[in-house]
């Protein structure tokens, strides 16, 4: 295997988070504060300035809370008004006493309202289709977006848990031009997206609103003190094909040289899923990547859960990584994440746990 052609990871790959999301997190901080709340989720400074890079899920949750505690916002300061800490966890708790899922929407929909001044969600029916859309007046345009995301996991990721199921969401259309990071949508939110609508909506089948709220008060303090991961990684759209095919590499158990797992080629994947190798490449492409890139992209989780283990050197990571030398895979980190490994390893060592009295859904 070529120094520069990594094979495989370990079975256990975590979820990250792109750069975006977390350039987007701190655009409303000044210069000090930004660096306080990365240094509280040991995410290095420079890698804001590399947008291919990704942090873990941890890094992301933890830098969530801190923007939180920094601004007393949970909506990371995108509104006129500010979301103060413990509102979220406060309409969760509200929305507990609904019936259906119908009732529980309309009702943090209403919520929403009270929280926030400049965006907001109506649910509306057409045919099967059950549709939340959004109303905007946030500027300027990029943070008009970041806002749009920021709202639909808030409530897709609180009306999932309030079922106990994954609403499948049949289309998500935003009412901006396709960004560079469209394809984390495919795993946040479906693999059925379109662009330049004239709003940001969402749809499903208007069967689940019939679905009963089935969380009470116990479970909901499970829910709050594993926020914000329980709101933006639990329950992930698995049905896509770039979803199927990273499950698919994470669980190889193959037998390559020195214990790393080899891949198949994307040929051998086609047969096994009974398509054409050319219709999996279009339905990758559709969903905005190829499968080089989930491969590419299963490496960089790894490396970034790897660093986060001390009992593993970095050449050490290397090796399991695939590469036939160390340089290799510091080069190929620096090409991901904009720093070295050694400096992402530092910074992480240097970031403590997070109390429960730290949690973004923390009641008043």
């Amino acid at each position: 295997m070529a120094a520069d052609q990594p094979g495989s990871t370990s079975r256990t790959v975590p979820n990250t988070v792109s750069m975006h999301f977390v350039v987007s997190a701190v655009a409303r901080l000044d210069p000090q504060a930004c660096l306080r709340v990365l240094d509280c989720a040991g995410i290095p400074s420079e890698m804001l300035a590399a947008p291919q890079a990704r942090v873990s899920a941890d890094a992301f949750a933890a830098l969530w809370l801190a923007v939180a505690r920094e601004m007393d916002d949970e909506f990371f300061g995108l509104d006129a008004r500010r979301m103060k800490v413990g509102s979220f966890a406060m309409l969760a708790r509200a929305v507990l006493a609904s019936d259906t899922l119908e009732r529980a929407l309309r009702q943090i929909l209403r919520g929403m309202t009270v929280l926030l001044d400049h965006i907001g969600g109506a649910l509306e029916l057409e045919a099967d289709s059950a549709i939340l859309r959004l109303h905007s007046r946030i500027e300027p345009a990029a943070a008009r977006l970041f806002a749009d995301e920021t709202f639909l996991v808030l409530v897709h990721g609180l009306i999932c848990w309030l079922t106990g199921q994954r609403i499948t969401l049949t289309e998500v259309a935003f009412a901006h031009h396709r960004p560079a990071h469209a394809g984390e949508y495919t795993l946040m939110f479906s693999e059925h997206l379109r662009f330049d609508a004239s709003a940001t909506s969402v749809r499903f089948d208007a069967r689940l609103l019939r679905a009963p709220v089935i969380q009470t008060n116990a479970s909901l303090r499970e829910f709050l003190r594993t926020a914000p991961q329980s709101v933006f990684l639990k329950y992930r759209n698995q049905d896509s094909w770039t979803a199927r095919l990273r499950r698919r590499l994470r669980d190889d158990g193959g037998n390559g040289a020195e214990g790393v797992p080899e891949w198949p080629v994307l040929d051998d994947l086609a047969r096994e899923f009974n398509v054409a190798p050319a219709t999996l490449r279009r339905r990758l492409d559709a969903e905005g990547t190829s499968y080089q890139g989930i491969k590419d992209a299963l490496r960089r989780d790894a490396a970034i859960e790897h660093l986060g283990n001390r009992a593993l050197s970095i050449a050490e990571i290397s090796r399991l990584l695939g590469f036939q030398e160390p340089s290799a895979f510091h080069r190929a980190f620096k090409r991901w994440n904009g720093v070295q490994p050694g400096e992402y390893r530092l910074r992480l060592a240097r970031v403590s746990g997070v109390g429960p009295q730290d949690r973004l859904t923390q009641s008043p």
